[in-house]
C-alpha cells in the first residue's frame, strides 16, 4: 500500500481508502471481514459519512487496539432517525448526532470532522457563519475533531469553503465524466443521461481550478464517486459510452492536483479486491488515456491530463509534473513560493527542453507540450 501526504494536516493515508456503503444493512461477520481484508492490505484510512449506528459499532470493534494508527473521516450533520439516515443543519441535532458518533465508536476524537453535504455556496455561507462552525471549531480546540473538513458535489460550493482557510480537507466527487460537467446544486445532474446528451469536451475550467486552488492552499483532497457509483464500470450505463476498469478510475482521480486517496464504497469483498488489485496493477494497466481518447461521446482536446502518454523525455523531464506545475502558477497569477519549491526539486526542468517534439508525437490529447515547456520557463526561469 502506497501512502500519501493529506495537504497541511500531517496525516498521511493510504492511497486506497475505505467508504461505508458497504457496510450499509451488512451482518456483522461481513462486516468485519471486509474491514479486517482492508486493515490486512494496509488501509488506514476510513470516511465514515453514514449515522447508522450499527456501522459506526462494527467500525470500533475492527479498531479496538489499534485506533490510534487509523484515520477516521466522519461527518457532521448526518442524523440516525426511526432507521433512517438524513442530513441535518439544526446546531443542537448535529451536536447531539456528534456526541452519539463519538460513543459509539468508542473514542474521544475522529481526525477528519467534515461538514456534511454542502453543494451551494448559500449553504456553505450559512454553516460557516452560524453556531454549526461555532461548534465545529468549539471541538476542534477541545481536540475531539483534529481537522475541520467539507464534503461536496459542486466545485462552487468547494472552492469558497476551500479558499475561507476553515478547512484542511475537501472530500469531492472526481472521476472523468463528472470532471466534464459545470457545477450545480443539484448533484443528481452528475449522473443524469441527459447531461451527457451529444459530445463533451474537456474538464470544466470550475473544477480544474478547484483541483489547484487544493494543491496550492494545502487542502487535501478524498475522492467519492471515483467510479460514478458502479457507472463508469459499466459500457451500457457510463456517461463515456464505454467502460473504465476501476484502476483506471483510480489513476484517474489519484493524478488529479491535491488528492490523496480514493474512499472505495466496496459492498463485497470481491469489490473491496478490484480496488485493491491497483495497488499491483501495472503501469499498462493502469493507464486511461488510450481509453479516454477512444470514447464516443467525450472529447479532450489540447488538455494535459496528467497520464504520461508523453514520457520518455530524451533529457528527462518528467513532461506531466512541470505541466502540473505550470497550471497552478498560471491559476495563481503568480509562482507560490511552494509551487517553486516542488518545480526546481525536478531532476530535469523545462529549461532542459530541446523541443524535439517526441511528447507532442506520443500525446493521445493533442497537447502543445513545446508551447508548455517554453511557458513554464518563461515562468520559472532556468
Amino acid at each position: 500500500m502506497q501512502y500519501r501526504e493529506l495537504g497541511r494536516t500531517g496525516l498521511r493515508v493510504s492511497e486506497l481508502a475505505l467508504g461505508c456503503e458497504g457496510f450499509n444493512d451488512a451482518d456483522s461477520s461481513f462486516a468485519d471481514a471486509l474491514f479486517q481484508a482492508a486493515l490486512k492490505a494496509g488501509v488506514n484510512c476510513m470516511d465514515l459519512y453514514s449515522p447508522n449506528p450499527a456501522i459506526h459499532r462494527a467500525v470500533a470493534r475492527n479498531l479496538r487496539g489499534r485506533r490510534k494508527d487509523f484515520i477516521l473521516q466522519a461527518h457532521l450533520c448526518t442524523l440516525w432517525r426511526s432507521g433512517q439516515y438524513q442530513a441535518t443543519r439544526d446546531p443542537g441535532e448535529v451536536q447531539s448526532s456528534f456526541e452519539a458518533l463519538l460513543s459509539n465508536l468508542e473514542t474521544d476524537y475522529v481526525d477528519i470532522g467534515m461538514l456534511h453535504y454542502v453543494d451551494s455556496p448559500a449553504l456553505w455561507r450559512q454553516l460557516a457563519e452560524g453556531e454549526v462552525m461555532d461548534y465545529a471549531l468549539r471541538q476542534k480546540a477541545a481536540g475531539r475533531i483534529r481537522h475541520l473538513g467539507v464534503s461536496s458535489h459542486n466545485p462552487r460550493a468547494a472552492l469558497a469553503a476551500v479558499e475561507s482557510g476553515l478547512v484542511d480537507v475537501l472530500m469531492f466527487s472526481i472521476n472523468p465524466c463528472y470532471d466534464l460537467l459545470p457545477g450545480g446544486e443539484d448533484c443528481e445532474q452528475l449522473w443524469t443521461a441527459d447531461s451527457y446528451h451529444g459530445t463533451l469536451s474537456n474538464m470544466d475550467p470550475e473544477r480544474e481550478h478547484l483541483y489547484e486552488t487544493c494543491q496550492r492552499l494545502g487542502v487535501g483532497i478524498t475522492v467519492m464517486k471515483a467510479f460514478g457509483g458502479g457507472d463508469l464500470l459499466s459500457e451500457t450505463l457510463s456517461p463515456a459510452g464505454r467502460a473504465l476498469t476501476p484502476v483506471q478510475c483510480i489513476h484517474y482521480a489519484l493524478t488529479r492536483p491535491a488528492v490523496a486517496c480514493v474512499m472505495s464504497g466496496a459492498r463485497s469483498l470481491e469489490d473491496l479486491a478490484r480496488t485493491l488489485a491497483y495497488e499491483s496493477a501495472s503501469e499498462a494497466e493502469k493507464d486511461y488515456a488510450a481509453a479516454f481518447a477512444a470514447f464516443p461521446r467525450i472529447r479532450w482536446q489540447g488538455h494535459c491530463m496528467y497520464c504520461g502518454h508523453c514520457a520518455p523525455c530524451p533529457v528527462g523531464i518528467d513532461v506531466a509534473a512541470v505541466t502540473k506545475f505550470l497550471n497552478l502558477a498560471k491559476a495563481q497569477g503568480s509562482v507560490p513560493e511552494t509551487v517553486r519549491e516542488h518545480y526546481a526539486a525536478l531532476p530535469s526542468t523545462a529549461s532542459a527542453c530541446v523541443a524535439c517534439g517526441a511528447c507532442e508525437n506520443r500525446c493521445p490529447f493533442g497537447v502543445a507540450v513545446r508551447e508548455n515547456m517554453a511557458q513554464a520557463r518563461a515562468i520559472f526561469g532556468k
